[in-house]
């Protein structure tokens, strides 16, 4: 029965491990997207304005 326990402690520790990991990917990855279309704005509002410039 001990050997159970000490199999189930173990796993649940590698899963807590794998959510840990995954949030700290998901976190990098919301960044990265909030800085891309940061940076699509950007460009996008220049364009336009390019754009509105030619007569």
């Amino acid at each position: 029965m001990d050997d159970e326990a000490q199999v189930s402690a173990e796993l649940l520790i590698v899963i807590a491990a794998l959510v840990a990991v995954a949030l700290v990917l998901i976190t990098q990855l919301q960044n990265t997207a909030e800085k891309g279309k940061k940076v699509l704005a950007n460009a996008t509002d220049k364009a336009f304005g390019q754009i509105a410039g030619i007569k």
